[in-house]
């Protein structure tokens, strides 16, 4: 693919101020109109806005510059370098790992393209229990338009791969409807590796659209740049002091008008604990969402290599349903893409009974359940916690409330693919075998104990710990994204959520972003602008 235009190198060339790692050093004292910790979808959206409306923007964004020619579509490539933790981040007891983005662009250049609006039910929840009066449907649908056409985001029109075609066809024979998802490409080839770098630029990340705009219109960027604490004076943010990587970490300092944090759920909260920030209702931290996953494996007849073909493209919002929002936990189901150092990574066992699975890869089909927690009180959600070197590590606790859910979803999910014509199914789960009915999955799945670390959970939605609300006694923002004690710093990002989405939430990332940033650039510049 050496023939495809690289526009980060293309920029590069042409100018662009970005500093940090092999780029060189950046200047130890900044000074600009608003300072952007972070470079993925809230930061990019907001980058883009506030330079549209002439203001100085300068982002820091603590991973590298990798660009689509460096995109090689390996593992071993791709999950040290574009991740946190090299795609290994844990919670604390090690019950959950944590997949989410730590490059330019952020999670937005390692996702898998899946673009949902917020579901009309989430937004009635944060209405009635955190007072966020104008956080309707209608208020919101403008700002997720614009995005949309931003973004390119729109139905998929490819016939989905196996892996998804199979979720298709199981829901149909069981009469559960199951839906095409929206996703943000233009020009996709359909090569299945999203999650390891778009090496064609058809994803329309924060990559390859809003952090070139801003760039090209007098932002700068500094790369592989921690954020490390904010000083604070008489309710305001007076500096930024980050370390930059390399030659003993040269201290840089930054002063603005006015800061944005959008380093994502667990690291904004980081940023402001390490800062030693106002928190006078202990809010801060707390309620971080995972959308906890659960899996079920497959083994079909037919071939399925789910490595092929766009990641995700069709989702089942079934069970979603079936229970009120603030009752027994429900779940979305997905189709996850296959590749495999993470497949290998993932499902249970070891030895020969792991090295048949391997043998069946290209016949496995895998089934995902995305779990919606914060709705009720028996899923609250996590606490970030600083550890003595001041990183960041999410307390989760999977409650029984929670794991019950996951029982619920590994049933629905094994009956499906039974549903679809697997011949036999394998929970992800450590004391699961694979069963030959659903009559032998459905026995042994009631029987088997749902307990951390023996069920295999995951997340690659981290959302909350900066809440919105209405009031501060229940959040750490304003329904602005303005800090409620710190008057000249917002946030802008996943974080902002008081619950988790219900769906995958990088869209809901940049329609809300898009409101608060420019609701921002009319307060510091006096201007109108638009994101599409």
């Amino acid at each position: 693919m050496s023939h495809i235009p690289d526009p980060i190198r293309a920029g590069l060339a042409r100018g662009w101020k970005v500093h940090g790692g092999a780029l060189g050093q950046p200047p130890e004292q900044l000074a600009c109109d608003v300072a952007i910790v972070g470079s993925g979808a809230g930061a990019g959206i907001t980058a883009e806005l506030l330079a549209k409306a002439g203001l100085h923007v300068v982002m820091v964004e603590e991973g590298p510059l990798r660009s689509s020619a460096d995109f090689h579509q390996h593992e071993a490539e791709a999950y040290p370098a574009l991740y946190q933790e090299s795609a290994a981040r844990k919670t604390s007891d090690k019950a959950i790992t944590i997949l989410q983005g730590r490059c330019v662009g952020g999670s937005t250049t390692v996702n898998w393209t899946s673009s949902f609006r917020t579901p009309a039910a989430t937004l009635a929840y944060w209405r009635e229990r955190f007072a966020l009066h104008d956080f309707g449907d209608d208020d919101l649908a403008p700002f997720f338009a614009q995005a949309e056409q931003r973004l390119s985001i729109g139905p998929w029109l490819m016939p989905p791969n196996e892996n998804n075609d199979l979720l298709r066809r199981g829901a149909a024979r069981l009469g559960i409807p199951a839906a095409s998802i929206p996703r943000n490409v233009k020009g996709c080839w359909n090569l299945g590796s999203c999650g390891m770098g778009c090496p064609t630029n058809a994803k329309q990340s924060m990559l390859v659209t809003t952090i070139p705009w801003a760039l090209d219109h007098g932002a700068t960027l500094l790369v592989e740049t921690r954020a490390d604490r904010f000083d604070f004076a008489n309710g305001r943010v007076r500096a930024l002091h980050c370390t930059a990587a390399g030659n003993g970490g040269r201290a840089v300092r930054i002063e603005a008008r006015h800061f944005v944090l959008a380093g994502g759920a667990i690291n904004s909260p980081a940023v402001l604990l390490r800062s030693q920030a106002p928190d006078p209702h202990g809010r801060l931290g707390r309620r971080t969402f995972l959308h906890p996953v659960v899996m079920s494996a497959a083994m079909l007849e037919q071939r399925v290599e789910g490595w092929q073909g766009a990641p995700q493209s069709i989702y089942s919002d079934h069970f979603l349903g079936t229970q009120p929002i603030d009752g027994p936990i429900g779940y979305k189901l997905e189709a996850p893409p296959l590749h495999p150092v993470i497949f290998a990574s993932t499902v249970s066992g070891h030895g020969r009974a792991q090295a048949g699975l391997l043998r069946a890869f290209p016949h496995t089909h895998v089934l995902l359940a995305l779990l919606r927690d914060g709705f009720h009180d028996e899923a609250p959600g996590g606490v970030v916690r600083l550890r003595g070197d001041g990183s960041p590590e999410l307390d989760y606790p999977l409650t029984g409330f929670v794991m019950e859910g996951a029982r619920r979803a590994l049933l629905s999910m094994a009956e499906l693919q039974f549903a679809a014509g697997a011949r036999q199914v394998l929970p992800v789960h450590e004391l699961a075998h694979p069963y030959g009915s659903w009559d032998e999955a459905r026995r042994a799945l009631r029987a088997m104990p749902m307990k951390p670390l023996q069920t295999k959970v995951v997340s690659a939605h981290v959302m909350g710990g900066c809440g919105l609300a209405g009031n501060e006694r229940q959040g750490v923002t304003r329904p602005d994204g303005v800090h409620w004690q710190l008057e000249n710093l917002s946030i802008h990002d996943g974080s902002l959520f008081p619950t988790s989405i219900g769906a995958n939430p990088q869209l809901s990332v940049y329609g809300i972003a898009n409101r608060l940033a420019q609701g921002l650039a009319r307060r510091l510049a006096g201007r109108d602008v638009i994101l599409a």
